[in-house]
Protein backbone atom coordinates (compact mmCIF):
# COMPACT_ATOMS: atom_id res chain seq x y z
CA UNK A 1 0.00 0.00 0.00
CA UNK A 2 1.36 3.18 -1.08
CA UNK A 3 0.35 6.48 1.43
CA UNK A 4 -2.34 7.86 -0.01
CA UNK A 5 -4.08 4.44 -0.10
CA UNK A 6 -3.02 4.07 3.77
CA UNK A 7 -4.56 7.55 4.62
CA UNK A 8 -7.61 6.34 2.96
CA UNK A 9 -7.25 3.15 4.68
CA UNK A 10 -7.65 5.27 7.74
CA UNK A 11 -9.91 7.80 6.99
CA UNK A 12 -12.09 4.75 6.18
CA UNK A 13 -11.91 3.40 9.61
CA UNK A 14 -12.23 6.85 11.50
CA UNK A 15 -15.66 7.49 9.85
CA UNK A 16 -17.30 4.14 10.22
CA UNK A 17 -16.35 4.09 13.35
CA UNK A 18 -17.78 7.71 13.95
CA UNK A 19 -20.95 6.76 12.23
CA UNK A 20 -21.58 3.11 13.99
CA UNK A 21 -20.70 4.44 17.33
CA UNK A 22 -23.49 6.90 16.93
CA UNK A 23 -25.66 4.34 15.67
CA UNK A 24 -25.40 1.65 18.39
CA UNK A 25 -25.77 4.79 21.14
CA UNK A 26 -28.76 5.63 19.59
CA UNK A 27 -29.96 2.12 20.08
CA UNK A 28 -28.44 1.22 23.13
CA UNK A 29 -29.86 4.50 24.74
CA UNK A 30 -33.48 3.13 23.57
CA UNK A 31 -33.15 -0.06 24.79
CA UNK A 32 -31.80 1.15 28.19
CA UNK A 33 -28.90 -0.86 28.19
CA UNK A 34 -26.21 0.96 30.26
CA UNK A 35 -23.47 1.64 32.94
CA UNK A 36 -23.98 1.51 36.80
CA UNK A 37 -20.39 2.38 37.99
CA UNK A 38 -19.59 0.07 41.34
CA UNK A 39 -16.51 3.12 42.32
CA UNK A 40 -18.34 5.56 44.34
CA UNK A 41 -16.45 8.87 42.53
CA UNK A 42 -18.12 7.58 39.25
CA UNK A 43 -21.77 6.85 40.62
CA UNK A 44 -22.83 10.13 38.65
CA UNK A 45 -22.45 8.16 35.40
CA UNK A 46 -25.09 5.76 36.03
CA UNK A 47 -27.43 5.37 33.06
CA UNK A 48 -24.40 6.06 30.45
CA UNK A 49 -24.76 3.63 27.64
CA UNK A 50 -22.66 0.57 27.45
CA UNK A 51 -21.54 -1.83 24.81
CA UNK A 52 -20.46 0.42 22.63
CA UNK A 53 -17.58 -1.87 21.01
CA UNK A 54 -20.97 -3.46 19.67
CA UNK A 55 -20.04 -0.24 17.09
CA UNK A 56 -16.09 -1.66 16.39
CA UNK A 57 -17.30 -4.83 15.00
CA UNK A 58 -19.59 -3.59 12.73
CA UNK A 59 -16.75 -1.34 11.19
CA UNK A 60 -13.83 -4.18 11.14
CA UNK A 61 -16.73 -6.19 9.10
CA UNK A 62 -16.95 -3.20 6.68
CA UNK A 63 -12.99 -3.41 6.51
CA UNK A 64 -12.92 -6.65 6.27
CA UNK A 65 -15.16 -6.68 3.19
CA UNK A 66 -12.91 -4.16 1.70
CA UNK A 67 -10.06 -5.23 2.25
CA UNK A 68 -10.10 -8.75 2.24
CA UNK A 69 -7.03 -9.27 -0.28
CA UNK A 70 -5.04 -7.61 2.08
CA UNK A 71 -3.55 -10.59 4.12
CA UNK A 72 -2.24 -8.73 7.33
CA UNK A 73 -5.43 -6.82 7.41
CA UNK A 74 -7.16 -9.50 7.35
CA UNK A 75 -5.51 -11.64 9.28
CA UNK A 76 -5.51 -9.07 12.51
CA UNK A 77 -9.19 -7.88 11.52
CA UNK A 78 -10.38 -11.46 11.99
CA UNK A 79 -8.88 -11.77 15.14
CA UNK A 80 -10.04 -8.43 16.47
CA UNK A 81 -13.78 -9.62 15.38
CA UNK A 82 -13.28 -13.01 17.42
CA UNK A 83 -12.11 -11.09 20.15
CA UNK A 84 -15.06 -8.39 20.26
CA UNK A 85 -17.64 -11.35 20.01
CA UNK A 86 -16.14 -13.01 23.52
CA UNK A 87 -16.03 -9.59 24.86
CA UNK A 88 -19.57 -9.18 23.69
CA UNK A 89 -20.76 -12.18 25.36
CA UNK A 90 -18.84 -10.89 28.59
CA UNK A 91 -21.27 -8.25 28.67
CA UNK A 92 -24.33 -9.85 27.87
CA UNK A 93 -23.66 -11.95 31.11
CA UNK A 94 -23.16 -9.36 33.00
CA UNK A 95 -26.70 -7.38 31.86
CA UNK A 96 -27.45 -10.03 35.10
CA UNK A 97 -27.43 -8.60 38.60
CA UNK A 98 -25.90 -11.24 40.31
CA UNK A 99 -25.87 -9.48 44.07
CA UNK A 100 -26.31 -5.54 45.57
CA UNK A 101 -23.66 -4.31 47.52
CA UNK A 102 -23.58 -1.99 50.05
CA UNK A 103 -21.88 1.29 50.10
CA UNK A 104 -20.72 2.52 53.85
CA UNK A 105 -19.07 5.24 55.28
CA UNK A 106 -17.05 5.59 58.32
CA UNK A 107 -19.29 8.22 61.22
CA UNK A 108 -16.43 7.41 63.75
CA UNK A 109 -13.46 9.95 64.50
CA UNK A 110 -11.07 6.94 64.06
CA UNK A 111 -9.99 4.62 61.59
CA UNK A 112 -11.32 1.55 61.15
CA UNK A 113 -11.10 -2.02 59.70
CA UNK A 114 -13.12 -3.21 56.94
CA UNK A 115 -11.97 -5.89 55.28
CA UNK A 116 -8.64 -5.76 54.13
CA UNK A 117 -8.97 -1.45 54.40
CA UNK A 118 -8.71 1.03 56.70
CA UNK A 119 -11.41 3.16 56.43
CA UNK A 120 -10.66 7.00 57.88
CA UNK A 121 -13.32 9.23 58.84
CA UNK A 122 -15.49 9.90 56.32
CA UNK A 123 -14.56 7.70 54.14
CA UNK A 124 -16.98 6.00 51.87
CA UNK A 125 -16.01 2.49 50.89
CA UNK A 126 -18.14 -1.00 49.31
CA UNK A 127 -18.79 -3.93 51.21
CA UNK A 128 -17.25 -6.35 48.94
CA UNK A 129 -15.40 -9.05 49.86
CA UNK A 130 -16.30 -12.05 52.32
CA UNK A 131 -14.64 -10.50 55.20
CA UNK A 132 -16.09 -7.41 54.91
CA UNK A 133 -19.72 -8.49 54.64
CA UNK A 134 -19.10 -10.78 57.64
CA UNK A 135 -17.59 -7.44 59.70
CA UNK A 136 -20.09 -4.87 58.62
CA UNK A 137 -23.07 -5.56 60.36
CA UNK A 138 -21.59 -5.33 63.69
CA UNK A 139 -19.95 -1.87 62.61
CA UNK A 140 -23.41 -0.47 62.14
CA UNK A 141 -24.70 -1.88 65.54
CA UNK A 142 -21.60 0.09 67.01
CA UNK A 143 -22.55 3.03 65.16
CA UNK A 144 -19.19 3.23 63.39
CA UNK A 145 -20.18 3.51 59.78
CA UNK A 146 -23.59 4.11 57.79
CA UNK A 147 -25.47 2.71 54.51
CA UNK A 148 -25.39 5.71 51.98
CA UNK A 149 -25.99 3.52 49.29
CA UNK A 150 -25.85 0.52 47.43
CA UNK A 151 -24.54 -0.43 44.28
CA UNK A 152 -25.38 -3.79 41.64
CA UNK A 153 -22.81 -6.02 40.78
CA UNK A 154 -23.00 -7.77 37.37
CA UNK A 155 -22.50 -11.36 37.04
CA UNK A 156 -19.18 -11.86 35.16
CA UNK A 157 -18.38 -15.72 34.14
CA UNK A 158 -15.64 -17.70 35.81
CA UNK A 159 -11.71 -16.68 35.78
CA UNK A 160 -11.33 -19.98 34.32
CA UNK A 161 -13.51 -19.28 32.07
CA UNK A 162 -12.72 -16.14 30.62
CA UNK A 163 -8.99 -17.23 30.66
CA UNK A 164 -9.96 -20.03 28.65
CA UNK A 165 -11.89 -18.05 25.49
CA UNK A 166 -8.61 -15.72 25.90
CA UNK A 167 -6.52 -18.82 25.47
CA UNK A 168 -9.03 -19.81 22.33
CA UNK A 169 -8.16 -16.43 21.01
CA UNK A 170 -4.62 -17.05 21.20
CA UNK A 171 -4.87 -20.47 19.11
CA UNK A 172 -6.69 -19.28 16.39
CA UNK A 173 -3.79 -16.88 15.62
CA UNK A 174 -1.40 -18.99 16.43
CA UNK A 175 -2.52 -21.73 14.28
CA UNK A 176 -2.70 -19.31 11.04
CA UNK A 177 1.32 -19.87 11.31
CA UNK A 178 1.65 -16.32 10.34
CA UNK A 179 3.99 -15.63 13.56
CA UNK A 180 7.22 -17.69 13.60
CA UNK A 181 9.90 -14.75 14.25
CA UNK A 182 9.56 -12.60 17.07
CA UNK A 183 12.08 -9.96 18.30
CA UNK A 184 14.67 -11.85 15.86
CA UNK A 185 13.98 -15.48 17.44
CA UNK A 186 12.85 -18.12 15.07
CA UNK A 187 9.67 -19.27 17.55
CA UNK A 188 9.33 -22.93 16.23
CA UNK A 189 7.16 -24.94 18.27
CA UNK A 190 7.20 -22.04 21.26
CA UNK A 191 4.98 -19.88 18.62
CA UNK A 192 1.60 -20.79 19.82
CA UNK A 193 2.11 -20.48 23.42
CA UNK A 194 3.71 -17.34 22.84
CA UNK A 195 1.13 -15.96 20.65
CA UNK A 196 -1.15 -17.14 23.66
CA UNK A 197 0.46 -15.26 26.36
CA UNK A 198 0.97 -12.33 24.23
CA UNK A 199 -2.92 -12.09 23.80
CA UNK A 200 -3.64 -13.01 27.04
CA UNK A 201 -1.67 -9.92 28.49
CA UNK A 202 -2.69 -7.47 26.08
CA UNK A 203 -6.54 -8.14 26.72
CA UNK A 204 -6.16 -8.00 30.77
CA UNK A 205 -4.05 -4.44 30.30
CA UNK A 206 -6.56 -3.19 28.57
CA UNK A 207 -9.94 -4.39 29.73
CA UNK A 208 -7.95 -4.00 33.38
CA UNK A 209 -7.34 0.36 31.93
CA UNK A 210 -10.48 0.80 30.87
CA UNK A 211 -12.44 2.50 33.65
CA UNK A 212 -12.26 6.24 32.52
CA UNK A 213 -13.75 8.36 30.12
CA UNK A 214 -11.64 7.94 27.09
CA UNK A 215 -8.74 6.26 29.01
CA UNK A 216 -8.25 2.75 27.19
CA UNK A 217 -9.45 4.31 24.05
CA UNK A 218 -6.56 7.16 24.09
CA UNK A 219 -3.92 5.10 25.48
CA UNK A 220 -4.24 2.02 22.26
CA UNK A 221 -4.48 4.97 19.87
CA UNK A 222 -1.67 6.63 21.35
CA UNK A 223 0.16 3.29 20.64
CA UNK A 224 -1.43 2.27 17.77
CA UNK A 225 -0.55 6.10 16.28
CA UNK A 226 2.99 5.83 17.61
CA UNK A 227 3.26 2.48 15.94
CA UNK A 228 2.48 3.64 12.82
CA UNK A 229 5.44 6.27 12.58
CA UNK A 230 8.04 3.50 14.09
CA UNK A 231 6.81 1.16 10.68
CA UNK A 232 7.58 4.86 8.77
CA UNK A 233 10.54 5.50 10.19
CA UNK A 234 12.09 1.95 10.41
CA UNK A 235 9.74 0.08 8.25
CA UNK A 236 8.98 -2.39 6.71
CA UNK A 237 6.06 -0.20 5.47
CA UNK A 238 3.42 -3.38 6.10
CA UNK A 239 3.62 -2.47 9.82
CA UNK A 240 1.46 0.00 9.46
CA UNK A 241 -1.82 -0.38 7.70
CA UNK A 242 -3.11 -2.79 11.03
CA UNK A 243 -2.09 -0.14 13.17
CA UNK A 244 -3.69 2.47 11.21
CA UNK A 245 -6.98 0.31 11.62
CA UNK A 246 -6.38 0.52 15.40
CA UNK A 247 -5.49 4.19 15.33
CA UNK A 248 -9.14 5.16 13.11
CA UNK A 249 -11.48 2.85 15.32
CA UNK A 250 -9.80 5.03 18.61
CA UNK A 251 -10.13 7.85 17.43
CA UNK A 252 -13.39 7.77 16.11
CA UNK A 253 -14.65 6.42 19.07
CA UNK A 254 -13.01 8.91 21.04
CA UNK A 255 -15.24 11.48 19.39
CA UNK A 256 -17.89 10.28 21.95
CA UNK A 257 -15.81 8.46 24.68
CA UNK A 258 -13.55 10.96 25.51
CA UNK A 259 -14.18 13.33 28.64
CA UNK A 260 -17.29 13.61 29.42
CA UNK A 261 -18.17 10.28 28.06
CA UNK A 262 -21.79 9.42 26.35
CA UNK A 263 -20.44 5.74 25.78
CA UNK A 264 -18.66 3.22 26.94
CA UNK A 265 -16.80 0.61 24.87
CA UNK A 266 -17.62 -2.49 27.17
CA UNK A 267 -15.57 -5.33 27.45
CA UNK A 268 -16.74 -6.00 23.78
CA UNK A 269 -14.70 -2.80 23.05
CA UNK A 270 -12.01 -3.51 25.19
CA UNK A 271 -11.32 -7.05 23.78
CA UNK A 272 -11.73 -5.87 20.14
CA UNK A 273 -8.75 -3.59 21.13
CA UNK A 274 -6.56 -5.71 23.31
CA UNK A 275 -6.69 -8.69 20.77
CA UNK A 276 -6.14 -6.64 17.86
CA UNK A 277 -3.31 -4.70 19.24
CA UNK A 278 -1.51 -8.09 20.25
CA UNK A 279 -2.12 -9.44 16.98
CA UNK A 280 -0.97 -6.52 15.17
CA UNK A 281 2.24 -6.37 17.20
CA UNK A 282 2.87 -9.96 16.35
CA UNK A 283 2.48 -10.16 13.21
CA UNK A 284 4.27 -6.98 12.43
CA UNK A 285 7.32 -8.11 14.34
CA UNK A 286 8.03 -5.35 16.58
CA UNK A 287 7.50 -6.50 20.36
CA UNK A 288 9.95 -4.14 22.10
CA UNK A 289 8.11 -1.30 20.63
CA UNK A 290 4.83 -2.68 20.91
CA UNK A 291 5.57 -4.03 24.79
CA UNK A 292 6.77 -0.05 25.70
CA UNK A 293 3.96 1.79 24.07
CA UNK A 294 1.83 0.32 25.84
CA UNK A 295 3.79 0.19 29.24
CA UNK A 296 1.40 2.06 30.91
CA UNK A 297 -1.73 -0.68 31.23
CA UNK A 298 0.78 -3.11 31.69
CA UNK A 299 2.43 -1.11 34.98
CA UNK A 300 -1.09 -0.81 35.69
CA UNK A 301 -1.87 -5.08 35.61
CA UNK A 302 1.41 -5.38 37.81
CA UNK A 303 -0.03 -2.98 40.70
CA UNK A 304 -3.11 -4.62 40.55
CA UNK A 305 -1.38 -7.99 40.47
CA UNK A 306 0.66 -6.91 43.65
CA UNK A 307 -2.70 -6.21 45.40
CA UNK A 308 -4.25 -9.84 44.67
CA UNK A 309 -1.48 -11.44 45.78
CA UNK A 310 -1.45 -9.31 49.50
CA UNK A 311 1.97 -7.62 49.06
CA UNK A 312 0.16 -3.99 48.32
CA UNK A 313 -3.00 -2.86 49.45
CA UNK A 314 -5.08 -0.23 47.23
CA UNK A 315 -8.10 0.75 48.98
CA UNK A 316 -9.89 0.28 45.09
CA UNK A 317 -8.61 -1.28 42.29
CA UNK A 318 -7.17 -0.64 39.21
CA UNK A 319 -4.34 2.19 40.06
CA UNK A 320 -6.20 4.58 38.46
CA UNK A 321 -9.38 4.31 40.54
CA UNK A 322 -7.05 4.40 43.70
CA UNK A 323 -5.46 7.86 42.68
CA UNK A 324 -9.08 8.82 41.87
CA UNK A 325 -10.15 7.80 45.32
CA UNK A 326 -7.47 10.18 47.14
CA UNK A 327 -8.63 13.21 45.44
CA UNK A 328 -6.99 13.21 42.00
CA UNK A 329 -9.29 14.45 39.17
CA UNK A 330 -10.48 12.14 36.34
CA UNK A 331 -9.34 14.64 33.60
CA UNK A 332 -6.11 14.50 35.45
CA UNK A 333 -5.72 11.15 35.90
CA UNK A 334 -6.52 10.68 31.70
CA UNK A 335 -3.92 13.30 30.57
CA UNK A 336 -1.37 11.67 32.88
CA UNK A 337 -1.47 8.70 31.81
CA UNK A 338 -2.22 9.58 28.16
CA UNK A 339 1.16 11.57 28.65
CA UNK A 340 3.08 9.16 30.44
CA UNK A 341 2.40 6.57 27.06
CA UNK A 342 3.13 9.81 24.84
CA UNK A 343 6.64 9.44 26.76
CA UNK A 344 6.99 6.05 26.80
CA UNK A 345 6.65 5.76 23.05
CA UNK A 346 9.03 8.96 22.45
CA UNK A 347 11.77 6.92 24.55
CA UNK A 348 11.32 3.73 22.57
CA UNK A 349 11.64 5.87 19.35
CA UNK A 350 14.61 7.72 19.85
CA UNK A 351 16.46 4.19 21.55
CA UNK A 352 15.70 2.70 18.35
CA UNK A 353 16.97 5.61 16.08
CA UNK A 354 20.01 6.57 18.27
CA UNK A 355 21.29 3.16 20.69
CA UNK A 356 19.86 -0.13 18.50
Amino acid sequence: MNNTDMLILFLITLCATIFFTWYIKRILLKARIADNPIVSEHRHKSGTPTMGGIAFLFTISFIISLYYQNTPILLVSFIMLAGGIVGLVDDLIGLKVKEVQKIVVNISDEVIALGRLDVEPGEEVRVATPKAKAEVDELLKDGKVEVVGEVPIKTEPEEVEKIICQIVLGLFLGFTGAVTTLGGFQLGIFAIPVVVIAILGCINSVNLIDGMDGLAAGIVGIASISCCVYGYLFGPASIIPPFLILAGICLGFLVFNKYPASIFMGDTGSFVLGTGYAAAVLVCDIPYFGVLALGVPIISVIVSLLHRAHIIKLPVEPLHHTLNHYGMSEVKIILTYWGATVLLCIIGILAKMYLF
